[in-house]
């Protein structure tokens, strides 16, 4: 039995005949000529009998597709690469799946989400995978619900410096080229893994895990101070809200070039140059992409439906911040939010936007206002320690919307599940709950 479309939202994406426990993906890269030569290394596992894997790659020439050492056949359609194992394998199967592949990679389009992948910049490459960009770079088994650990393995012309998810591991010099290592040792949805290449500087911030920064020169102190430099603060009041950080590390990369949106990889945040500002909009952003490291990448949704469960917790996260930080408070913010979004067509379902609205404005923002009204129904202790049990109890997994309310109700002690389906699956805003006295 093949499965073509694990996720209505982006089909003719990822295989549910089989998962991806290890990949090991070692690229050869010229940003002169935007040439890529690639060779990945997937520890696969049948999740059924199988005959065939059907692989995501776009763009990029497939010349030899190895099965435990021995060479197979393999079908390159579209985005798609059918290979053909000698034999059907039981369920329960583990193969050693060798991919060399080459080509001038470009980002990804579908006609939801518009582009997505590998970009090349005015002097580098950045890598915004999400939702359906993977395959533009790497072959993997492009679904949210694959994880696997990863080994990313990066050679570069010496001037150029490489960030990718994980911890970096080693940096070899070879006359001209740098080879650059990192390794991932958390679980990793396809599209939160990412390649960052550029001329940058790195600076290290001082919190309770590595934090480090790669900036291009001439970002002007005071400013870049008083907006990543307090993503150390950031840290620490999101451990005492949520738990403690998941991940090794953390990395901020700021480009030369101007970015309308950050972008969200996991244990690595991409910015625009323009995103180092003390506004709050630049602030709450570098707030709302630290918190994604707990709300999306430990804990990822199973399925695109459920991308409240990443964006409005993130959401919600800006607001604990701006709490935190003596700006309004959180119920200030619900409520200057919940003002706005009256304004705006009630025809949203939280539960199942649809592909053309998941990354609509309203499904960040009533999904934090869903959460605010969790909180003020089950008081802010309930609600803290909740969010510290998401996470312990699903970091590396992957989640739907029906366990967060099970938990809910399991840890307060009270049936929130109608509150909680008014905001979810009722497109009419509802009011929110009064503020509970402190």
């Amino acid at each position: 039995m093949q499965h073509s479309h694990p996720d209505p939202y982006v089909p003719g994406h990822g295989d549910l005949a089989y998962d991806v426990e290890h990949a090991t993906v070692e690229l050869d890269y010229r940003p002169s000529s935007n040439l890529l030569e690639g060779t990945a290394t997937l520890t696969v596992v049948a999740a059924e009998p199988v005959r065939r894997l059907q692989l995501d790659l776009a763009h990029l020439r497939v010349s030899r597709v190895l099965v435990d050492g021995l060479r197979v056949r393999h079908a390159h359609t579209g985005t798609r690469v059918a290979v053909t194992l000698a034999e059907e394998v039981p369920a329960g199967t583990r193969m050693l799946v060798h991919v060399d592949y080459r080509g001038t990679p470009r980002p990804l389009r579908m006609r939801a989400f518009g582009e997505a992948g590998w970009e090349e910049l005015a002097d580098g490459v950045i890598v915004a995978a999400q939702p359906h960009g993977a395959p533009s770079w790497m072959p993997c088994n492009d679904r949210a619900s694959s994880k696997a650990t990863y080994d990313l393995v990066v050679r570069v012309p010496s001037e150029y410096a490489v960030a990718c998810s994980g911890e970096q591991t080693a940096v070899e010099r070879h006359g001209s080229t740098r080879t650059w290592r990192f390794a991932q040792r958390a679980p990793m949805a396809p599209y939160l893994a990412t390649v960052q290449i550029g001329r940058y500087q790195e600076v290290r911030q001082r919190a309770s895990v590595p934090m480090r920064v790669l900036r291009p020169s001439g970002l002007p102190k005071a400013t870049f101070d008083a907006s990543f430099g307090l993503q150390p603060q950031m840290l620490a009041c999101f451990e005492a809200e949520f738990g403690p950080y998941p991940f090794e590390g953390y990395t901020t990369v700021v480009t030369d070039d101007v970015l309308e949106i950050p972008l969200e990889s996991q244990s690595l945040s991409t910015f625009g140059r323009n995103h180092c500002s003390t506004d709050w909009d630049a602030v709450r952003l570098i707030a709302h992409e630290l918190s994604h490291q707990w709300f999306g990448n430990a804990v990822t949704a199973r399925t695109w439906r459920d991308i409240w469960l990443h964006e409005g917790f993130a959401c919600y996260s800006e607001w604990v911040w701006s709490e935190a930080s003596g700006g309004l408070t959180i119920d200030e913010q619900a409520a200057l939010h919940h003002a706005r979004l009256t304004g705006l067509p009630q025809d949203l379902v939280l539960s199942d936007p649809g592909a053309a609205d998941m990354f609509d404005d309203r499904v960040y923002k009533r999904g934090a206002l869903a959460l605010v009204a969790l909180r003020r129904t089950i008081g802010a202790t309930a609600m803290r320690t909740l969010l510290h049990a998401w996470i312990d109890e699903h970091a590396g997994g992957v989640v739907e919307t029906a366990d967060l309310v099970a938990l809910a109700v399991r840890v307060s002690g009270r049936d929130v599940a109608p509150l909680l389906a008014e905001w979810l699956d009722d497109p009419a805003l509802p009011e929110l709950p009064a503020v509970r006295p402190a």
